[in-house]
């Protein structure tokens, strides 16, 4: 029995590092077209949550999708501003 519960815990913390990576991506979709800065941090935010819960490369991938929002944002805004 102690095997099963074991298996379980790992499972649930692997679940637990997925969803704040994928909740880190579309965090970062969000953040191109609404509130860059806040909604890219957040992206950041939970995906060096998922990394460091587990989900290493896509975690790392989420974070850098959050700041790539962010720039993304910047650099249509000021194109935008400057036509």
């Amino acid at each position: 029995m102690a095997n099963i519960h074991t298996g379980t815990r790992g499972r649930s913390n692997t679940s637990t590092a997925r969803i704040l990576t994928i909740a880190g991506f579309v965090f970062a979709a969000i953040g191109i077209f609404v509130f860059p800065l806040l909604f890219g941090l957040i992206a950041v935010g939970l995906g060096v949550a998922g990394a460091l819960q587990g989900d290493k490369p896509l975690g790392w991938y989420a974070a850098a999708a959050g700041v790539g929002a962010i720039l993304l944002n910047m650099i249509l805004g000021a194109l935008i501003m400057s036509s």
